[in-house]
C-alpha cells in the first residue's frame, strides 16, 4: 500500500480490508484484548501493525481502510491498546511519522 499507486493500490487497499475483516470476526469477539482482559503477546504484535496501518493510511491519503464502521471491534481494540500505560508512554509520535512517510512515499512514488 505504502508503495502502490492506482489499481496496484487499489488491490492492496482491499486486501489490507479482507485481512483486517478476518481479524475483526475471528481475532477479538467481545473481549477488551486478544487473550482477555489484559494485553498479551498478541496485542503487542498486532498493535504495532495497526498503528503503522493508520499512518501510512493518512500518509497515503488515498480513501480509508482501516474504518471505525467496518471494523468496530478492530477500533474498540486498537483505542484500548493505546490507553495501555506502557503502550501509550512508548508509540512513536505519530503527527512526525505521518509527515516522514507522506515524503518518503511521494519520494518512492516519483522514482517508480
Amino acid at each position: 500500500m505504502f508503495r502502490s499507486k492506482g489499481e496496484e493500490l487499489e488491490k492492496t487497499m482491499k486486501e489490507t480490508q479482507e485481512m483486517l475483516q478476518t481479524v475483526e470476526e475471528h481475532g477479538i469477539g467481545e473481549k477488551k484484548f486478544f487473550g482477555g482482559e489484559s494485553i498479551g503477546i498478541a496485542d503487542i504484535a498486532f498493535g504495532s501493525v495497526v498503528y503503522w496501518l493508520e499512518v501510512i493510511e493518512e500518509a497515503v491519503g488515498e480513501g480509508a481502510v482501516f474504518e471505525a464502521h467496518r471494523f468496530p471491534r478492530l477500533h474498540a481494540w486498537i483505542k484500548n491498546f493505546k490507553q495501555v500505560p506502557v503502550i501509550k508512554e512508548n508509540l512513536p509520535e505519530r503527527d512526525w511519522m505521518v509527515t516522514f512517510f507522506k515524503n518518503r512515499r511521494e519520494a518512492l512514488v516519483r522514482s517508480a
